[in-house]
């Protein structure tokens, strides 16, 4: 039974669901923002903020110095990266997006309606992105 179970599954397979999640998420690691509609910002945010979380603790257990604390960061890097096996994103989590959201508390995205709907069924528009946005000079460097 499925009795106080919320998952918003978006009427497609668990594969499906897991494919999109990850295309969105990585696209929001890359670009800082993505467009998409208010039902999948809604419920990929959580699995966004949670990889930020867990770069943070990495980043935060790298930071000591102790060979026990790269371990930690290390583990931090692996579980990101089958979380989300998009290289490029993973490395730009825990360089740039981390370090930006380490001051803050939780919240690290923002959903901002766009108030139009999509041509083909109508559905209203979101902009999924992180509040803290890494500079482009950062990322370069």
């Amino acid at each position: 039974m499925r009795h106080r179970k919320r998952r918003d599954k978006l009427k497609v397979s668990p594969s499906h669901l897991r494919a999109m999640r990850r295309n969105l998420v990585a696209s929001l690691f890359e670009h800082g923002s993505v467009k998409t509609t208010v039902a999948k910002a809604k419920a990929f945010r959580p699995f966004a903020e949670k990889l930020i979380t867990l770069a943070r603790k990495g980043n935060l257990a790298k930071g000591q110095g102790d060979p026990e604390g790269r371990a930690a960061h290390l583990h931090a890097v692996r579980r990101a990266a089958r979380l989300l096996p998009h290289k490029p994103a993973v490395r730009k989590l825990f360089t740039s997006i981390a370090p930006a959201a380490a001051e803050r508390p939780g919240g690290y995205t923002r959903i901002l309606r766009l108030g139009v709907s999509r041509l083909g069924d109508r559905s209203p528009l979101a902009m999924l992105m992180l509040v803290d946005r890494p500079e482009e000079g950062e990322e370069k460097a």
